[in-house]
Parts: C-alpha cells; sequence; structure tokens
C-alpha cells in the first residue's frame, strides 16, 4: 500500500508540482488549501506524514503543527515544514512548535520526495522489512504469502490488504472508515459494511484447524489484531 501524504499548501502552482513529484515516487497524496481543512482531514484519515505551508489562510502552519501534537491519536504523525522563511530563529521556531524537518522555498522537488523518504524510514523503520508478524502469523510483503503454524493462507486481494493494514500496527483498533481508506483507497466508494464482509472472510482464512481468533472485534467501532489468551 502506498504511504498516505497530506499536503496543506495555498499555492495552486506549488500544490501541482509537489503531489506530481510525490505520486510518480508512488505516495498517496491528499491536499487541502488551508489550515482549518488541513486539520479537519487530519482528525478524519490517518496519513503516514503531513508536509505544511507555514503562510496560510485562517490558520498558520505553526498553528496546524502545535494542534497536530496536542491530539493523542496523531500527535506521532511526521510533519515537515514549508516555508520561504529561511532564517535561522525560523526555523528554530517551526521545529520547537513540533515540526519535524522544514524546507525553504524555493526548493528542488527531488529534495523533497527524498527528505519524505528519509523522515518516513525514521518514523516506521518497519516500512523497510520484507515480512510482518504476530503471533504464528506471518506475511511476506515481497511474495505476498501469508502463512500461519508453518501452513499456507489463501487469501484474496482485499482480504490481504487489511491483513497488512492489521499487522503493521497490532493491538491499535482500526475503524471501519479507516480500514476503508487504507485497504481501499480514500478515493473509491465502498459501502461501510463491506468492511464486514471482508473481514469475515479474513477470520475464515486465517483460523485454520481451530486456531485462536487473531482478530478482535470493537462493538460499534471496528477491528483489531489482538489476541488475548482465554
Amino acid at each position: 500500500m502506498k504511504p498516505a501524504i497530506l499536503l496543506v499548501e495555498d499555492d495552486p502552482s506549488l500544490i501541482e508540482l509537489v503531489r506530481y513529484n510525490l505520486e510518480a515516487a508512488d505516495f498517496d497524496v491528499a491536499v487541502e488549501m488551508d489550515g482549518d481543512g488541513g486539520l479537519m482531514a487530519i482528525r478524519e484519515r490517518d496519513f503516514d506524514l503531513v508536509i505544511l505551508d507555514w503562510m496560510m489562510p485562517n490558520m498558520s502552519g505553526i498553528e496546524v503543527v502545535r494542534q497536530i501534537r496536542r491530539m493523542n491519536d496523531k500527535r506521532a504523525t511526521p510533519v515537515i515544514m514549508l516555508t520561504a522563511r529561511g532564517e535561522e530563529t525560523d526555523k528554530i521556531r517551526g521545529l520547537d512548535a513540533g515540526a519535524d524537518d522544514y524546507v525553504v522555498k524555493p526548493f528542488s522537488p527531488a529534495e523533497l520526495v527524498s527528505r519524505v523518504r528519509a523522515l518516513l524510514r525514521r518514523s516506521t523503520p518497519d516500512m523497510g522489512a520484507e515480512t510482518l508478524a504476530y503471533e504464528d502469523l506471518e506475511m511476506d510483503l515481497v511474495s505476498h504469502k501469508v502463512n500461519r503454524g508453518g501452513r499456507s493462507v489463501h487469501l484474496g486481494p482485499t482480504e490481504y490488504r487489511l491483513l497488512r493494514v492489521l499487522m503493521e500496527n497490532p493491538n491499535r483498533v482500526y475503524s471501519r472508515e479507516q480500514l476503508l481508506d487504507k485497504a481501499w483507497g480514500q478515493n473509491i466508494y465502498v459501502e461501510i459494511r463491506t468492511v464486514d464482509v471482508h473481514v469475515r472472510r479474513l477470520r475464515r482464512a486465517i483460523n485454520i484447524d481451530g486456531k485462536p481468533d487473531l482478530i478482535r472485534t470493537v462493538r460499534g467501532y471496528g477491528y483489531a489484531l489482538d489476541f488475548s489468551p482465554g
């Protein structure tokens, strides 16, 4: 699955430049044009990284990053500040507010992409891993094969994507909406209850030979990969 990047920027020409280069580098890019819209998007969706302009209508990038750092479930989201302010005192102010990196305009799109990749590697070390594992369940990200207790598990493409989302953050509870965004994509229309159908199929596939159920249902909310032996 492509890492999800939120770009919050009010300059249309810069939006197109940054979006083109990030999408060419295989990132999933969402765009908001002011601070209020950026915060709303961050509250509604999980992003792997946020690229944030300093000077924007309604709310500055500095205030946006401060509010991100106050969110219990989003405070660890990596943030890169984009700004024309190149003075050392401005850089210090941006970093002190909670930004992880700072890119001064004008900048090289290739350098920005490299900084995005470097920050994602630091914030999510497992992104470079070739396998995921939880209890006796293993997923090979290169061959797209899954096995449990040494036995092969046969999954359809959607069940594979769902399982990968859950295995990347075991014990984390995902809402149905979050699973739709991550496993289907933000711009794909799917009925919310379709998630339940595919989770049932996933359960049947991985709970082979009477193995314990590794997927926990949080009633009225969503699901987690969370095994608690009884």
